[in-house]
């Protein structure tokens, strides 16, 4: 058999990022058996580079290193080296970038690592210059000096004794060694504690820059789980900090770099303490979690802006991270070609000299407007150009420029549209096009809420058709299984937890959003593989990997929040909701091996939070969806069943202006023979509790609210069901107010 390293293999790949690498003489491979098998009969180290098509110093290293022959003879002569697009293997991801925050201190991408052929790390760090600078070892010394110490007896016995040594505190950190019981060693018998919430938002506020909005003192990334902890813990007791801290955040993001105020939607995160410069990456994740976090600021606070933040960034994902037949691609990168030096730089489609803009609006008037609303100046704000942050209020422009503020408005809004239509002709960031089943669940969810918050039909329709896109192209019906990468009818990678999690919470928001049970039953579907395929009872968690997957050298959980929510956290928020519609006690779920499983949801989530519990509330930072799904745990839902045909509009209205982030809408036919043939078609023996005895009365559509397993009377009035919450003069109306905060 030829050996596979004896070329690069990339081209056979359909990541965009891994294509990306398909012309460097580094005979790359991508993460197979036939590569790591490789490095096994040639007994060679194996050097791992993870990285994603947007990563800046991907591109970075790949120019300085990976495209010069002279290393790459290096690596294709004394390494396996191997490619991974972090984004398809986020399993693969997982083990080493754990093991290079435990040895580094941080991590980040690119991610290079150092193998023994056996798949265990001996070296490992981020980014390396080709030469050495500044005290960082140089990559092309590296490689010298580690192909050296592999081929020397002792030196390699010491690599190979390092190597276990990582590899074995990365399954501690990761697997969470079990004892005999089940529950980790001094684990809690209980689930967090009742104040977990009120512990994690002061956690939060402590964190909180209170000069600048955000988190920590240097780099501003978005951290929208905090916030919807923040928001969470004011509805539940009053305190002005975790107000003052949601809205001084949301505010900055919305106000500064971070925020595309031409275009719309957000960037990865900010390179400075006060948000002025972003890195450009556009993330479908970042797009979808953050303006979760901006619809509960709505409705607490019933700022106008926020909604808007959050109409202009789904407008920007339809039109530019859409499908044309639904489903959401992944990225925009940082990069595009300049028009001044045609040379591919970070920002260059996004940036402004005053000049351009004059240049454009034609009227001078016009344009120092814009520029003093956006900070357009002639030093700039990035090398020399300008990333535009919203820094002048409406109020004062106007006395400024002695006009109205409704004028100024008009102005600045035709101007936006004027350089918008402008940008577009630009040559535009490359966009990495696979669509990813968890990112997709990500989107999907805030299409669903968004539509049910501000009333957008428009908004179910993406959603719904996004989910049938993903679940036509990647779910297999007759063998139960969710892929993970769909790119141009090509499918591939079996699907993580966060694949199942995420796109169950948006099939179960579809159902909220639309009523079609068809949703529902699909959410259900993939609550019962993650039970079977994820769910590992002896230990009391959830392992991030199916049991049916490929083995490595640990099984990694995703217990902390990342750049996304924390697997573990979505899944057990979203067994807790799914357990209202879950079959009678009893029921089984059929396993892979032929074997049956109990359903039960909630005892799978509660044991999770159990296991976990003193982890969490050691660090609740780090968990904030796990306290999020704690406290649902603790507090229960607030069950929304209306029997009837739709949902009446008049009641969503009522219900979206008000926050209520426990709440779980359960649409039901108004006739027990029309909820006869849903339960057939969801395969139930009896109707579940949320829609028992539950059927519309006297003709009309009728509604049931019940909160920890206390019910209001059968209503038909939506007045008297809030009357019965306590809410129906505490809500906050969320509906238009000034823009002076922004």
């Amino acid at each position: 058999m030829t050996d596979p390293t004896s070329r690069n293999r990339l081209e056979e790949e359909e990541s965009p990022y891994l294509r990306q690498h398909a012309d460097n003489p580094v005979n790359w491979q991508p993460w197979d058996e036939r590569a790591l098998e490789a490095a096994r009969e040639r007994d060679v180290p194996i050097f791992l580079s993870i990285g994603y098509s947007a990563c800046h110093w991907c591109h970075v290293m790949e120019e300085e290193s990976f495209a010069d022959e002279a290393v790459a003879e290096v690596l294709n002569e004394n390494f396996v080296p191997i490619k991974v697009d972090r984004e398809e293997r986020p399993d693969v991801d997982s083990i080493y970038m754990t093991v290079c925050q435990l040895v580094r201190g941080q991590g980040g991408w690119p991610l290079s690592a150092w193998l023994t052929p056996e798949g265990k790390p001996f070296f490992i760090g981020t980014y390396f210059p080709k030469e050495g600078q500044r005290g960082q070892p140089g990559f092309r010394d590296l490689l010298d000096r580690i192909s050296d110490s592999w081929t020397n007896g002792d030196d390699r016995e010491e690599m190979e004794h390092r190597a276990e040594q990582w590899t074995d505190a990365a399954k501690d950190r990761l697997e969470e060694t079990a004892d005999a019981t089940g529950t980790d060693a001094g684990a809690s018998a209980e689930p967090p504690s009742s104040d977990i919430l009120e512990t994690a938002a002061d956690a939060i506020v402590r964190n909180a820059d209170r000069e600048f909005g955000g988190f920590g003192s240097g780099q501003k990334f978005p951290q929208p789980t905090r916030l919807r902890v923040l928001a969470r813990a004011y509805d539940r007791t009053g305190d002005e900090d975790y107000l003052d801290v949601l809205e001084q955040t949301l505010g900055a993001m919305a106000s500064g770099g971070l925020y595309d105020h031409v275009g719309g939607g957000f960037h990865r995160y900010c390179v400075d303490r006060d948000w002025t410069v972003p890195h450009f990456e556009k993330m479908l994740y970042d797009n979808a979690e953050i303006p979760r976090a901006f619809l509960a600021g709505y409705q607490i606070t019933g700022k106008g802006r926020y909604a808007e933040v959050v109409d202009e960034t789904l407008a920007f994902v339809d039109r530019e991270l859409t499908h044309d037949e639904g489903g959401f691609f992944s990225t925009l990168d940082a990069q595009s070609e300049s028009l001044e030096t045609g040379e591919r730089e970070e920002g260059a489609f996004y940036v402004w000299t005053p000049d351009e803009v004059e240049d454009v609006l034609e009227d001078e008037a016009d344009a120092a407007l814009f520029c003093k609303r956006y900070d357009i100046s002639r030093s700039g704000n990035f090398e020399g150009q300008n990333q535009p942050n919203r820094v002048t209020p409406v109020s004062e422009l106007a006395v400024g420029f002695d006009l109205e503020e409704s004028e100024i408005l008009k102005r600045l809004e035709s101007a936006r549209q004027r350089l918008f239509e402008a940008r577009e002709e630009r040559p535009r960031p490359d966009r990495d096009e696979k669509v990813l089943a968890s990112w997709n669940g990500l989107m999907i969810s805030t299409f669903a809420e968004a539509a049910l918050v501000l009333g957008e039909d428009d908004h179910a329709d993406t959603a719904v058709d996004a989910l049938e896109f993903v679940r036509d192209r990647l779910w297999d019906e007759d063998e139960q299984r969710l892929s993970r990468r769909y790119k141009d009818g090509d499918v591939a990678i079996d699907g993580y937890l966060e694949d199942y999690a995420f796109l169950a919470r948006g099939a179960l928001d579809c159902y909220q959003a639309t009523g079609d049970v068809d949703h529902l039953a699909f959410a259900l579907e993939l609550a019962r593989i993650i039970e079977v395929e994820f769910w590992d009872a002896e230990r009391g968690t959830l392992y991030f990997t199916p049991e049916s997957g490929e083995s490595l050298v640990t099984r990694p959980q995703e217990l902390g929040d990342q750049s996304t929510p924390s697997a573990a956290g979505v899944a057990v928020e979203t067994l807790l909701a799914l357990d209202e519609f879950a079959t009678s006690e009893g029921s089984t779920v059929p396993r892979a091996d032929g074997e049956a499983v109990d359903e039960d949801f909630e005892g799978v989530a509660a044991t999770v939070l159990e296991t976990h519990a003193n982890r969490i509330e050691a660090n609740t930072l780090e968990h904030a969806t796990l306290c999020l799904a704690a406290d649902r745990l603790r507090s229960g839902l607030l069950e929304v069943t209306v029997a009837a045909d739709e949902f009446p509009e008049a009641w969503r209205e009522q219900f979206a202006s008000r926050y209520f982030p426990d709440r779980l809408f359960a649409l039901r036919p108004p006739t027990e023979e029309g909820l006869e043939e849903w339960l057939d078609m969801l395969g139930f023996a009896e109707a579940p509790p949320i829609w028992a005895h539950r059927e519309a009365r006297d003709g009309e559509a009728t509604l049931y609210v019940c909160r920890d397993r206390t019910c209001s009377p059968p209503t038909h009035d939506v007045t008297d069901a809030l009357e019965w919450l306590g809410d129906a003069d505490e809500g906050s109306g969320a509906g238009d107010v000034a823009d002076a905060p922004f």
